[in-house]
């Protein structure tokens, strides 16, 4: 008996979720499904320039089950480039992340479901000074640069 399929964690939706070529119509393209955590694991090791290892921890699996999701996602981005196919973002066994709030004034940390909503004030002190917690902001905000934390200076 196979042992239980784990859930992937992923932090976010995509805004769009079908990718096509220009000028060829919807009717004649062949179609490439890629899965929602596939995306998730091109997001973390190739947007976040994460190591596999910790992108795995992230998504709650191991490192060989990592790299295996993102190979299948790479081959099926590539699949889609080359021979012009479209691309289909859906499905997979995926749970959404949690979002992790902490209020300024009582230090009160908290998680709410993804796609909840932003609270209006903390719920120990009713303060309105509340934030994303620190451990929780995307990658744009860590002030990280990569794996090295390298930036290029000048042009």
């Amino acid at each position: 008996m196979p042992r239980p399929f784990r859930f992937r964690k992923v932090c976010c939706r995509p805004d769009a979720n079908y990718f096509k070529p220009r000028g060829i119509p919807i009717g004649v393209l062949k179609e490439v499904n890629l899965t929602m955590d596939e995306l998730e694991a091109v997001r973390l090791a190739d947007l976040e320039n994460m190591y596999q290892e910790d992108a795995a921890k992230k998504m709650n699996i191991s490192r060989q089950t990592f790299g295996n999701i993102i190979a299948s996602a790479h081959k099926k981005i590539a699949d889609s480039l080359v021979n012009s196919k479209a691309l289909k973002i859906e499905g997979g066994v995926v749970k959404m992340a949690g979002r992790n709030f902490v209020c300024y004034d009582c230090k009160h940390e908290w998680s709410l479901p993804h796609g909840s909503g932003r609270p209006s004030e903390c719920p120990k002190c009713k303060s309105s000074n509340i934030h994303r917690s620190a451990k929780d902001r995307g990658w744009a905000r860590s002030g990280g640069f990569g794996r090295g934390k390298c930036r290029r200076v000048g042009a």
